[in-house]
């Protein structure tokens, strides 16, 4: 692959998820402000923030294809964020114990040579079995998710908190739409399965 790809995230599981299609990669941090700005609704936030992370590359790289991405969880209209701490993320638990929650990803491929970018929102729906405290305290203190919006890893135990899940892509619940993503590396002419077959 001769432009080179560059993650805008310092996201270990972002990282862990581009790994998956075996083309090198670049990272860095964009350090933005990630605060909603008024009367923003949750996809306009998650595609703003997903368009600014990979728009600040322009700071540290000449040429690339930049991913940006982020992600917001979505209940009853209220945008949830990241717990932080084991009492905030039994209360989130609870609120969705029998409930549905909707898992907004944003994407955003920006040609830093060109100045042209694609961005796209990927919606992904959880349904939570009916939890008691009991098993919503033990998942905490198992897995500690108090840095995942929505506050449990799907990738882990969190799977067992679920009746179902809807979406198009499993990774965009972790947090990039990687299906997505290898169409929009398509259309900037890079072949995910050619390029990984250079001999």
């Amino acid at each position: 692959m001769k432009i080179p790809l560059i993650l805008a995230s310092s996201s270990e599981f972002r990282q862990s998820i581009l790994k998956k299609i075996n083309l090198p990669f670049s990272s860095f941090n964009p350090e933005i402000d990630e605060t909603a700005l008024n009367c923003e609704t949750p996809e306009q936030l998650v595609l703003r923030l997903a368009e600014q992370k990979a728009h600040t590359a322009k700071k540290f790289y000449s040429q690339g294809l930049v991913i940006g991405s982020d992600q917001v969880a979505v209940h009853q209209s209220q945008v949830l964020g990241k717990p932080h701490t084991k009492p905030n993320a039994i209360a989130q638990l609870r609120q969705f114990s029998g409930q549905k929650v909707t898992f907004l990803t944003s994407l955003c491929l920006y040609n830093i040579e060109q100045n042209k970018s694609t961005s796209l929102v990927e919606p992904f729906h959880v349904y939570f079995r009916i939890l008691n405290d009991k098993q919503i305290s033990a998942y905490c203190d198992i897995e500690q998710p108090y840095q995942c919006a929505g506050s449990f890893k799907s990738e882990g135990l969190g799977i067992c908190l679920f009746d179902k899940l809807e979406g198009d892509d499993p990774n965009s619940l972790i947090g990039l739409p990687l299906i997505r993503l290898t169409q929009l590396l398509l259309a900037q002419g890079v072949d995910v399965l050619t390029a990984n077959n250079l001999s």
